[in-house]
């Protein structure tokens, strides 16, 4: 025989539950970028283009929104869309986590200089992971040469040449 919690989705691992749970993370999650950037929530609706009541239901928890409104709100906050997709579970975290929100999200980075800064990251981390027992001295020969890879990458970008 079925329970009132199985009939009703009530059970704590419940698909309703993990739903709303999601509802409720993502309008955290806004309300707390909106509190850090010291916007208020009516500013915030007029930079986004989202109604104050919707946006006040989605930090709530009582409203899921979908990803056109979240890039919305990600516009009006200055912060990557991909973050909020990721904190809504439209998008699965992506490698490295807020290193790699923090160089996507900088505005003083060309895109090139972002993808340069990714790729020597990514190159170090999958480094460490494959190759735990490297020595000290040879991760310091390793990222001498990196270091100076981007160096060069950059330096070309910006039109200073090396003498």
């Amino acid at each position: 025989m079925e329970s009132v919690d199985d009939v009703n989705g009530a059970t704590p691992s419940g698909p309703i539950d993990k739903v709303a749970d999601l509802g409720r993370d993502i309008g955290e999650y806004i309300r707390q970028q909106r509190s850090t950037a010291k916007i208020s929530l009516r500013q915030l609706s007029k930079l986004a283009g989202v109604s104050n009541p919707y946006l006040s239901q989605i930090e709530r928890g009582l409203r899921k929104p979908s990803a056109e409104i979240l890039q919305q709100i990600a516009k009006g906050l200055r912060i990557s869309a991909e973050a909020l997709y990721v904190q809504a579970g439209i998008l699965d975290e992506p490698l490295g986590g807020p290193v790699v929100d923090a160089i996507r999200a900088d505005h003083g980075l060309n895109e090139r200089q972002k993808q340069i800064l990714l790729d020597v990251y990514e190159s170090f981390r999958r480094e460490n992971h494959e190759d735990a027992s490297t020595s000290p001295a040879a991760e310091r020969s390793n990222v001498d040469i990196e270091m100076t890879e981007v160096d060069q990458a950059v330096l070309g970008d910006t039109g200073v040449s090396e003498k």
